[in-house]
């Protein structure tokens, strides 16, 4: 039976490894079993923070509307309603752009909102 050698494949996955955890601190950026525990919990992180990115701008972006909206007289949540009742389908992330780049034409939106609002006797 031929000998079979396997020390490339080795050495190519732990360069492999070691190159993904260029930064990390203490023996975890030089040797291979502790660069691959911190890089299986960086995956995890990654992963993890991934999910809770969306659901910090989302609290981001009704942040900004509330401030918005806020000025004009109005409360985020009475302002969300209006909306749904004038059928405006527009998402908070481009309301909250809308307020940050473009208050005029964010101002427009929120009298369209009050004008069927009063129409339909709301409030």
């Amino acid at each position: 039976m031929a000998h079979v050698k396997r020390g490339m494949a080795a050495h190519a996955k732990h360069r492999k490894v070691l190159k993904l955890a260029k930064g990390f601190r203490g023996r975890s950026s030089t040797c291979f079993r502790p660069a691959l525990e911190r890089l299986e919990k960086a995956w995890q992180y990654a992963y993890r923070d991934r999910k809770a990115k969306k659901r910090e701008m989302r609290s981001l972006w009704i942040q900004r509307i509330n401030a918005a909206v806020r000025e004009l007289g109005i409360k985020y949540s009475a302002f969300m309603n209006m909306l749904k009742n004038a059928k405006i389908a527009v998402d908070r992330k481009v309301l909250s752009k809308l307020a940050m780049e473009n208050p005029d034409v964010f101002k427009e939106i929120v009298g369209k909102a009050k004008e069927a609002s009063k129409k339909s006797g709301i409030a």
